[in-house]
């Protein structure tokens, strides 16, 4: 004789996520939110956008131009890139360190004056232990800063500096 099971459905919590649900999450955590680790907020009440020429930085007075690969200054105000590290100039460990440093130091720039961006807050904090503005830069909704990383040039920022020779 067969014995015949009835299965009942169960019962449902309001926590089942769906399989969609849960890749529609993941696509937007690789699309930025996670891996950037920024939240895009505008630096000025305004929402404009900044347009201006950057030179490469030289002498004491600094305005408006770019000291290495994530640090430059605008307007008078030092801003740190805050979402990636860059190969040091200053004082590089090794040669290589210093080359890529300055081929990043110049491409900041080129970008920076490719045309108008803006500027978002990073994870709360508005300056670092040096005074630097902490922002991510923004163009068409994208960060500079990974662009960098996506050429080579620099490295997605994780808390601490890491070694480039």
């Amino acid at each position: 004789m067969t014995k015949i099971l009835k299965f009942q459905p169960a019962k449902k919590s309001r926590w089942d996520v769906k399989p969609a649900e849960m890749a529609a999450v993941g696509l937007a955590l690789m699309c930025g939110l996670g891996f950037g680790a920024y939240s895009p907020m505008p630096a000025s009440a305004s929402g404009e956008y900044i347009s201006k020429q950057f030179s490469i930085c030289s002498g004491p007075v600094r305005v408006t131009c770019v000291v290495d690969g994530d640090t430059f200054w605008l307007d008078g105000t030092k801003i740190r890139v805050a979402d990636i590290d860059a190969p040091e100039i200053g004082e590089p460990k090794c040669a290589s360190e210093k080359a890529l440093g300055e081929r990043t130091k110049l491409r900041l720039r080129e970008m920076l004056n490719a045309g108008a961006f803006d500027l978002a807050a990073f994870e709360n904090r508005d300056e670092d232990k040096y005074g630097r503005k902490l922002r991510v830069i923004m163009r068409g909704g994208r960060s500079l800063g990974n662009q960098l990383v996506t050429e080579g040039l620099a490295r997605t920022w994780t808390g601490r500096r890491e070694p480039w020779c």
